[in-house]
């Protein structure tokens, strides 16, 4: 297989690196995690990674536990930059050189996220890890992935779930729910269908960034997802 784009944002949740756990972080499956992306990184890709902290705290939940919403939404974006140093060991025990650049300053553990620097990172090779969201309360780590992709100007997002994409109902409810091959924009924004907030829709919309939402559970989807092989929901450009 050869990579069927230059430069790609995978987009992952904090929960898949807590495994069967739904807690923390299962070495296990940060080890498989990364060797499915160093798989995905030799066929010649460019990769950048958004990833979550929802396996330690999610934002939005504490909020509405009576957390004040911008105090909890800044805990899940720290939460985001222990996720991140945990990949990137994992990723370097891989044998892939990594970088982790954070949208809130912890200088004593990675670089500040400026552009022009994250664009050196990865065309020099790296595996370039953005943690911390946006940096700014209120946004989802959707949004920061859909952000960075545009002003990167990355081809693709891809969006690793637990599903083998998007469907009209909850498969896991619904045994009769059907999946989507492919989605507009306008239509995942009109149907408000979960895979990702409306406003890192809209984003990717604005600027024709197409997304691809697929399971990343099964091995070597990750790989096939860069390589341009048919999975998953496309939603945008087909």
């Amino acid at each position: 297989m050869k990579a069927a784009y230059q430069r790609v944002v995978l987009k992952l949740s904090g929960e898949v690196l807590a495994g069967e756990d739904g807690f923390g972080i299962d070495p296990a499956v940060n080890a498989r995690i990364a060797g499915e992306i160093r798989d995905a990184h030799e066929l010649g890709a460019q990769i950048g990674i958004v990833i979550g902290g929802g396996n330690i705290i999610r934002g939005a939940t504490a909020s509405m536990q009576g957390m004040d919403r911008a105090n909890a939404d800044y805990m899940g974006m720290m939460a985001g930059v222990i996720n991140a140093l945990a990949l990137q060991d994992a990723l370097e025990n891989a044998g892939l050189e990594t970088r982790v650049l954070t949208a809130i300053e912890i200088r004593q553990v990675a670089e500040p996220y400026i552009r022009r620097r994250a664009e050196r990172h990865l065309e020099k090779g790296r595996v370039v890890i953005f943690a911390g969201g946006t940096g700014n309360p209120y946004f989802t780590t959707d949004t920061a992935a859909a952000l960075r992709a545009a002003e990167l100007h990355g081809d693709i997002i891809l969006k690793g779930t637990k599903v083998d994409g998007v469907y009209d109902s909850d498969p896991a409810k619904n045994k009769d729910a059907i999946r989507f091959d492919q989605l507009g924009y306008d239509q995942a924004l009109r149907d408000e269908l979960g895979f990702m907030d409306q406003t890192a829709i809209a984003l990717c919309r604005e600027n024709s960034l197409p997304i691809l939402i697929f399971d990343m559970i099964t091995p070597g989807n990750i790989a096939k997802a860069v390589a341009g092989e048919k999975l998953g929901t496309r939603v945008g450009a087909p």
